[in-house]
């Protein structure tokens, strides 16, 4: 009898191998022989529903099929490993006493009795309160405390000065006679007395109308002249990085200031702090939310500016509702939203009817074209549609699709059309050329004669190309280019899409010289806030690529729709700035029709389990009542799906109670995987690449295709993979080789070479410090530097990396089938899969493991797997909570979920076992009693069995 515990095992639904084999042999039988009496066709559906059935069963019972040892994976340890990892748990059953709970319930006493295993800290107490406590309880508290906005009469009379003095300089008055020109100036007395006079105002202005720029500043400077600047400071919140500092900057130029003064921003990672008093401070909606976390009644500020509230993101719709909870508790705070489009309504029936403020107008008019318009003037000629099969092939889903598409083309076109030929308003070919369905297709050469068509008829100006995405703006540079009619000499291209950092953001703004065109191909990034003052021609494609969640197959799905009505409105909006202006719609005005009024809210298209960790650590409540009290509520099955992976994560308990692991996570800036990573680095010590690759997932990937260099890229990429199959060792490489080379002063060599944004990774490294400084607040390292050596000791360990990687991402798996040319990959969800063609393992035909772990699965053209990483079976043992161990013949099979099973001896099996087990209880109590790992204690001792459990398998 070994000194381990003999596995307890039952032997209930287990089949023997005979019994096995006779099903396998009834299969056999039923595939091979049909019913008799069949004839022709009836021969064919028989077959059919037989592989549809045989699809099913497979489905239904692949752990059945499973159950055969002979069909599984043989797992081994090395016996001299074996003999080392069982030296290191010996006597480890006592490394941490009893812990006995009490059950959860809802009564606030209960709860807490929960935990009193929690020796008392400053983590417990904060905790606790998290648990128990509830919004309205820390509104009242924050408000009591945090009285920061109070009246100093010597500060307002420096701020009347200052005003005084910089109204009679001369940069001021030459920009005073500009912002007077504006719509939105025309209105500002009116704006100033409904703001005075209410709680809440809803303010809709048109694109140009200049609201982002002078509202705030109307704001500022009343209160000021009126002897109020020392309790005014204004947040306003940007849904992007780029808006909140052109704007601020934009901003402190009117005011004829440098930032830092009256005007200061924030965003992740890069800030730029204006003072406490008499100020516009511009955030994004993430900052915001970070602010409402520590001081939910946002006592800094006396006004709260909402733009481009129109776009609906997750994180705007939140704080609209969480808003709502907090005026009644500031009766002194105003609230001013901001819409571009005329969906006003909407947002002010949700303030219980608030005042509407409408700003009127473009700067200059904006002549409109449509698709018809466009084939007239450039007679372009669409290619013909495909021709569709008229035999059996019909029947299959693709081909039905595309009949179904037309059918719904012809539909909605047809009534247009004989309207057209009726009025004869167009030529017959136009509407010939309408009536292909290939014309609401995405046509590159149709773009490409357009712009021909403007630059040889049209006067000098910009010109705004939107595009559905990344690709499509690389495609269609690359025709351009390759035409030989855009040389640079007369024309500059520039890519602008939510990929490239700040800085080359920025490139778009610069005037080129005289006799060059600007060109800028765009995503709907270029919609909103951002103002490129020189753009007088607008091609807007009529399309953008978005992701939403499909509930009932739990997938992402990214395909090209068609923009709403409030979409083409902005993008129209968007010429027109200094001179009148010119939009091409790429659809025809019968399309126009069937467009939909505002965009789907961003909360109904995506997983909510990031904003669910929100709701409960501002103490919101019961998850589905919170959010089913949001302007659009999202599906219920959506909020399902979310708080199914967060208990699968241990981030909540069955009662919704944040657990010890949930609030860690939702302190972190990171989604509820990424922060997975963080915590399991700190404690097995490899911090660096862990931080790299949590930082990448999180924010922006630094590696970058250069217009028509796509394949050095990649190389370059697979090369930073340290031949290890992972997209994830890339990123970490691609950032420990960037700050080596900060150094010795070769970063931006090393850039270049391998095709990475040198802000992106600079950006990056700053989320490494910034997650080591939050690691060490929650007392879970030692030092606030991400590089201090007693946190990397097990950083060179890839094997290591990759199995924390896979904790984080799990059950993100999928299986692979090694063939001769290619391998194919499985998931349980979705039958076969696709690597996107982004990642290293892409291009691979055979992969080294059975398993891969990837961070997004997105169906677009097939069901593509993004940043994908080969694992191990140790790797996923220890990404499971759980795991099955149970004899199978004179072997044991380990299994981890219904897809991944394998098999081992009966020593392996105990060892994997204890492991498990020893380590599940290292996380609950570390989680709960944050400190670091002291690695020459018993707890170290089981660290140290783990990795080696895991290096040795990754070898073997």
């Amino acid at each position: 009898m070994s000194k381990y515990n003999r596995i307890k095992y039952s032997t209930e639904n287990l089949q023997s191998d005979a019994a096995v084999d006779e099903n396998y042999t009834q299969e056999r039988d039923r595939t091979s022989n049909r019913p008799p009496g069949l004839k022709g066709k009836e021969i064919g559906l028989y077959y059919r529903n037989f592989a549809m059935n045989k699809r099913t069963r497979s489905t239904n019972h692949s752990s059945k099929s499973h159950s055969d040892s002979r069909n599984l994976k043989y797992f081994s340890l090395d016996p001299a490993v074996e003999e080392i990892i069982k030296r290191s748990l010996y006597n480890s059953n006592h490394l941490y006493g009893e812990e006995k709970t009490s059950s959860a319930a809802d009564d606030k006493q209960l709860i807490k009795n929960k935990y009193n295993h929690i020796r008392d800290s400053e983590f417990k107490r904060s905790f606790l309160n998290i648990i128990s406590g509830s919004i309205q309880e820390k509104l009242a508290k924050s408000v009591s405390i945090n009285k920061k906005l109070v009246s100093n009469e010597l500060i307002d009379e420096k701020l009347k000065d200052e005003q005084k003095l910089r109204e009679s300089s001369d940069d001021y008055i030459k920009i005073m006679n500009f912002r007077k020109k504006l719509p939105s100036f025309q209105k500002k007395e009116e704006i100033l007395n409904i703001i005075n006079s209410n709680q809440v105002v809803v303010i809709s202005g048109e694109t140009g109308c200049g609201k982002t720029t002078q509202i705030p500043q109307f704001i500022l400077d009343k209160a000021i002249e009126d002897g109020n600047g020392s309790r005014t400071k204004i947040v306003c919140t940007e849904p992007r990085r780029i808006s909140a500092i052109s704007v601020a900057e934009r901003i402190a130029y009117e005011r004829a200031e440098r930032l830092g003064k009256s005007v200061g921003y924030q965003v992740r990672l890069e800030k730029f702090l204006c003072r406490d008093y008499g100020s516009i401070f511009f955030c994004t909606t993430g900052i915001l939310l970070q602010y409402m976390q520590s001081d939910p009644a946002l006592s800094d500020f006396s006004h709260i500016v909402l733009d481009e509230i129109h776009e609906r993101t997750t994180e705007s719709d939140f704080i609209i509702t969480l808003l709502k909870q907090v005026i009644p508790k500031r009766p002194d705070l105003k609230v001013i939203l901001m819409s571009a489009t005329l969906n006003a309504e909407q947002f002010s029936k949700y303030y219980e009817r608030c005042p509407i403020v409408h700003i009127p107008g473009f700067t200059y008019p904006v002549s409109k074209f449509y698709l018809e318009d466009i084939i007239e003037i450039t007679r372009f000629h669409f290619p013909p549609p495909p021709k569709l099969p008229t035999n059996w092939k019909k029947h299959l889903k693709p081909n039905k699709e595309i009949m179904k598409k037309n059918d719904d083309f012809t539909d909605f076109i047809e009534p247009a059309l004989r309207q057209m030929e009726s009025d004869k308003s167009y030529p017959a070919y136009v509407i010939n050329q309408l009536r292909n369905p290939t014309s609401e297709e995405l046509s590159l050469e149709l773009i490409q004669a357009l712009l021909e068509h403007i630059f040889e008829s049209k006067k000098p100006g910009a010109i705004l190309v939107f595009l559905p995405g990344i690709m499509d703006i690389t495609n269609l540079n690359k025709n351009l280019l390759g035409s030989g009619r855009f040389p640079s000499y007369k024309f500059q291209i520039y890519p602008l899409h939510s990929r490239l950092p700040t800085i080359e953001q920025k490139l778009i703004f610069q005037v080129p010289p005289a006799g060059v065109r600007k060109i800028i191909l765009a995503t709907a990034i270029a919609e909103t806030s951002i103002t490129i003052e020189d753009v007088v021609y607008v091609i807007d494609c009529g399309k953008t690529k978005l992701s939403r969640f499909d509930v009932n197959n739990n997938i992402e799905i990214l395909k090209p729709e068609w923009i709403s009505l409030a979409n083409c409105q902005q993008r129209r909006g968007r010429a027109g700035r200094v001179q009148p202006g010119e939009c091409y719609h790429l659809f025809s005005k019968a399309r126009e029709m069937t467009l939909d009024e505002y965009p789907t809210p961003e909360m109904l298209r995506t997983p909510l389990e990031k904003i669910i960790l929100k709701v409960k650590v501002l103490l919101l409540g019961r998850v589905d009542v919170f959010l089913g009290s949001v302007i659009d509520p999202p599906d219920d099955k959506a909020i399902k799906i979310a708080l199914n992976l967060l208990r699968n994560l241990n981030a909540i308990d069955d009662k919704e109670n944040l657990t010890p692991l949930g609030y860690h996570l939702a302190r972190l800036p990171l989604d509820p995987r990424t922060g997975k990573m963080v915590l399991w680095a700190s404690m097995f010590s490899c911090v660096e690449p862990v931080f790299a690759i949590a930082a990448s997932l999180s924010f922006k990937d630094a590696f970058y295709c250069p217009l028509n260099k796509e394949q050095e890229a990649n190389d370059a990429k697979k090369k930073l993979g340290l031949e290890q199959f992972s997209d994830h060792i890339a990123l970490a490489e691609a950032l420990r080789q960037f700050e080596q080379g900060l150094l010795n002063r070769q970063a931006g060599r090393f850039c270049s070479d391998h095709f990475l944004s040198w802000n992106i990774l600079k950006l990056l490294v700053e989320m490494k410090q910034q997650f080591a400084q939050h690691l060490y607040e929650m007392k879970f390292l030692d030092s606030s530097d991400p590089s201090d050596k007693r946190a990397n000791r097990n950083s060179n360990n890839l094997a290591v990396i990759k199995a924390i990687v896979c904790a984080g991402l799990y059950p993100n798996i999928a299986t692979v089938q090694n063939g001769k040319l290619f391998c194919k990959l499985r998931t349980v969800e979705d039958g076969t899969v696709k690597i996107h063609p982004s990642s290293i393992n892409a291009r691979a035909n055979q992969l080294p493991t059975p398993y891969v772990t990837y961070y997004l699965k997105q169906k677009s053209t097939a069901i593509f797997l993004h940043d994908t990483t080969c694992v191990t079976e140790a790797a996923l043992i220890f990404a499971t909570a759980k795991c099955s161990i149970r004899p199978q013949g004179i072997r044991w099979s380990i299994t981890l979920n219904q897809s991944i099973s394998f098999v081992c001896k009966q020593s392996t099996a105990e060892i994997i076992q204890k492991l498990h087990e020893e380590f599940n209880k290292l996380l609950e109590h570390k989680i709960s009693h944050p400190e670091t790992i002291l690695w020459e204690s018993q707890e170290g001792n089981i660290l140290r069995a783990i990795i080696k459990f895991i290096t040795q398998s990754s070898r073997g």
